[in-house]
């Protein structure tokens, strides 16, 4: 994500604390905190002390996380229009959300629910499968390069340049020292990217492989999701330990200054939702889009328009 000239991580998490208002239009009472505080990874963070089923930045029930979020969808609208129309007058600003996580962990729903709910002339998104033959004829970031937002624009990737780190590594599709060498490349585009305008929001949904499991299960046991059951899932389960291990040293090795990891809890797919919607929201608030100054007399367009 683009962060503003003069803008640094300490800034947005400072101006994340202001989600009062929202707490106010949402009729709860200190229910909501930082989510930017609550969710960032730091110094010695480790990802097997995360519980997959809390709700960190979030005191409220399931019925009050669903007013939330519908009481601040205004104002993230509003906010994604000032950032769009902030760029048709020079503006460089944009935000790109990454949205990683296990097979069932949530990322679909993230998808309707959160950037749905977004207006899509504003949002790139894409969705990032095996790589395509002529992918596989460049550098692994070329790709990733090429699905960067422009100014004003909220990129979105579904899974993404991570995935170069994760099932390359747990399925030894690369020597190690290659994938190995990925961690500082990862870091030095996310680096560049930043320094051009663009606050970058990587979220790790976090979900329990009992969770998982429930979730394989309720989609074999209802015909209506059998097209979205996959064999393949269960088995990467075995792999599970692998993923975890992999997830923890992408956190380690790639959660920095500018683009910091935010790891949800996705076990409660509303609380996740209601994360990933505010992550975007606090950084919008901090990044401070304006509507830009007229260029023409208002005055005496109205007199124009009011003549015919």
């Amino acid at each position: 994500m683009r962060s503003r000239p003069g803008r640094d991580n300490a800034t947005i998490v400072l101006m994340a604390k202001s989600t009062k208002q929202a707490k106010r239009e949402s009729g709860g009472a200190d229910k909501s905190g930082s989510f930017t505080q609550a969710l960032a990874t730091g110094h010695g963070f480790v990802l097997a002390d995360c519980d997959p089923r809390s709700t960190p930045g979030y005191n409220g029930d399931k019925a009050a996380g669903a007013e939330l979020m519908a009481a601040t969808a205004p104002e993230l609208a509003d906010l994604q229009e000032q950032l769009y129309a902030e760029s048709k007058v020079g503006g460089k600003a944009a935000v790109l959300l990454v949205v990683q996580g296990m097979d069932t962990s949530g990322k679909g729903g993230i998808m309707r629910h959160v950037v749905g709910s977004m207006d899509p002339q504003g949002v790139h998104y894409t969705a990032f499968k095996a790589p395509t033959r002529e992918e596989q004829e460049h550098p692994f970031l070329w790709r990733i390069r090429n699905a960067l937002p422009q100014p004003g624009e909220i990129g979105v990737f579904d899974r993404s340049h991570y995935e170069d780190v994760l099932i390359a590594r747990v399925h030894n599709l690369v020597p190690t020292a290659t994938w190995g060498r990925r961690y500082g490349q990862i870091n030095a585009l996310e680096q560049t990217v930043t320094k051009a305008g663009t606050t970058i929001v990587k979220v790790m949904l976090h979900i329990s492989s009992d969770e998982q499991k429930a979730r394989l299960t309720a989609r074999l046991n209802r015909p209506e999701k059998h097209w979205k059951y996959n064999a393949a899932d269960v088995d990467e389960r075995e792999r599970w330990p692998a993923y975890q291990e992999a997830y923890q040293a992408a956190i380690e090795k790639c959660s920095t200054e500018h683009a910091p990891w935010f790891v949800v809890p996705a076990d409660r797919k509303w609380y996740a939702r209601l994360a990933v919607q505010q992550l975007v929201l606090e950084h919008l608030r901090a990044m401070a889009p304006q509507w830009p100054a007229a260029t023409f007399d208002v005055e005496v367009e109205k007199a124009r328009l009011a003549a015919t």
